[in-house]
């Protein structure tokens, strides 16, 4: 299937993608080379747009806030797949790796497809909040078809994974700001 169609599937129909989904063969290659990495690079190459356009950041701490910011994306979806897999045991799921990731990597499409609104300054940010919410039920949809978790713990399951991931996030989207922000400050001035 396409990167195009599994993600208008999984956007658009949700409910019936995810069983397509939890049995497809896969490995951690082909779901980054064919998946995840062009899908995680809308959202960095619309904000890098984005802050040379509108926020006149110079273009090289513009570039290199986008590829820390994707180099970042690419290590949480792997730490959210891993924490999926291990914790799903405790919700009578299966330890499985590679389902992990199907779950974390389709799971955030809405947010990377929405990402694309970054873009636009303030609006984009809150349409892209508004994909990554999304995301949030599209996950919930995942974890019994892809993880096998029993639908009576699949809102518990989820709304763990939910927190974990967003500590995750926060870390992540803390160090571009920790390493970079004083250079996005600097080139802006000028």
């Amino acid at each position: 299937m396409s990167l195009v169609s599994r993600a208008q599937n999984i956007i658009m129909s949700p409910k019936t993608e995810w069983p397509v989904i939890a049995v497809e063969s896969a490995d951690v290659g082909s779901l980054y080379t064919g998946y995840i990495m062009p899908l995680a690079a809308i959202p960095q190459i619309a904000g890098l747009i984005s802050m040379v356009l509108f926020l006149h950041v110079g273009i090289v701490a513009a570039i290199l806030f986008a590829v820390v910011g994707y180099v970042l994306a690419l290590i949480g979806v792997f730490i959210i797949s891993f924490v999926a897999a291990k914790l799903a045991p405790s919700f009578n799921g299966r330890d499985d790796q590679i389902q992990g990731l199907k779950l974390a990597a389709y799971a955030y499409t809405p947010g990377w497809v929405a990402g694309i609104a970054a873009i636009i300054p303030v609006l984009g940010g809150i349409i892209a909040l508004v994909g990554a919410l999304y995301g949030l039920y599209v996950l919930y949809l995942g974890t019994q078809p892809v993880m096998g978790v029993p639908s009576d713990k699949s809102v518990v399951y989820t709304i763990v994974l939910v927190i974990v991931a967003a500590l995750v996030t926060g870390l992540l989207l803390a160090i571009p700001t920790m390493l970079l922000g004083g250079m996005l400050a600097a080139s802006m001035m000028h």
